[in-house]
């Protein structure tokens, strides 16, 4: 993930952002808000887990070994980390070059080179190769890149990867690298791409200095196109965003900003559970129910004139 001048990763929020450099955070990224959605990865965490032991080469020796054994299970446990972690490592690597080449081409000062020799150290230049490809192949003439933008309306701020004109059509892109499948082909993107492509459309602001939080209004318009960039070591495939969904990928985005608000609600609100002791003894002779008259009926208690008083949680319950 790249680091926006004015975004910070927080432990209880998520990553969030400021106005300027010299303000608190006060609204999460476009990307935390999509993280309320709950992710179904339990099956790819045990795969992995799976997948790191079978593969140790150590898993022989350790068969009759327990503390040997213990040790190799918590390597596998960590595996997904691992992998997730050198992801985002590479995706940071391929996300820079992407930017330098728009910037070199913007006329303005890069780092193409230094970025792409970074990529060939980690055997990973043929993202960049195909990356040119696509690049020279769309014509790509890119307006601005790792643009910050604000919405005030509902709440939030993001990134977005690059603003570029292609075939004449505003274009607002996000790149996402991938794998390659079985096939040769750039693995597929997933379509929370939209909701993170319709936020930032619907920007009201986009930075203009982050040191003194200088502003301008949003300048791109509510009808660009809409392009989820796949970069692969094979190829790079665009796919543009379906403009008959984009209000409803909208409206789901802005349901999730209201879990995040009042998820940060909930946890600032104090602890959900509360310790409680038995109930105190009566006074008098015995602690039981009272007994029952001469007739049989238990006598009313004298409740003040409380119908609910003497019913308990339950009764009260039933009537509500």
């Amino acid at each position: 993930m790249t680091a926006p001048a004015l975004a910070e990763s927080t432990e209880q929020f998520g990553r969030m952002y400021r106005r300027s450099l010299s303000e608190p955070v006060s609204v999460p990224s476009i990307t935390t808000v999509i993280g309320q959605q709950p992710h179904g990865l339990d099956g790819w965490f045990g795969h992995m887990a799976a997948s790191s032991l079978a593969k140790d080469p150590r898993l022989p020796g350790a068969l009759a070994d327990p503390v040997q054994m213990r040790g190799l299970l918590k390597d596998a446990r960590q595996a997904s980390e691992v992998y997730r972690d050198a992801a985002a490592a590479r995706g940071d690597r391929v996300h820079t070059y992407c930017e330098q080449v728009a910037l070199r081409a913007m006329g303005k000062p890069h780092r193409m080179a230094e970025a792409r020799a970074e990529l060939a150290a980690n055997g990973e230049e043929r993202f960049a190769a195909r990356f040119d490809e696509w690049w020279e192949h769309y014509r790509v003439e890119p307006l601005a890149t790792e643009l910050t933008v604000w919405n005030h309306t509902v709440g939030y701020a993001g990134t977005l990867d690059l603003v570029a004109r292609i075939g004449g059509r505003i274009c607002l892109i996000d790149y996402k690298t991938k794998n390659t499948d079985r096939d040769g082909m750039v693995k597929p993107l997933d379509d929370k791409v939209v909701m993170q492509l319709v936020a930032g459309m619907k920007a009201e602001e986009s930075l203009v200095d982050a040191a003194t939080g200088q502003w301008e209004p949003w300048q791109y318009g509510q009808d660009p196109l809409l392009l989820g960039v796949a970069i692969g070591e094979t190829e790079v495939r665009p796919m543009r965003a379906n403009p008959e969904v984009l209000k409803y990928h909208w409206h789901k985005f802005c349901s999730l900003r209201r879990v995040w608000q009042t998820s940060a609600y909930t946890d600032g609100a104090g602890k959900a559970l509360l310790p409680i002791g038995p109930p105190p003894a009566t006074s008098g002779a015995g602690n039981g129910p009272p007994a029952p008259d001469s007739s049989g009926t238990v006598p009313e208690p004298d409740d003040g004139g409380d119908p609910t008083a003497a019913a308990g949680p339950a009764a009260v319950h039933s009537r509500n």
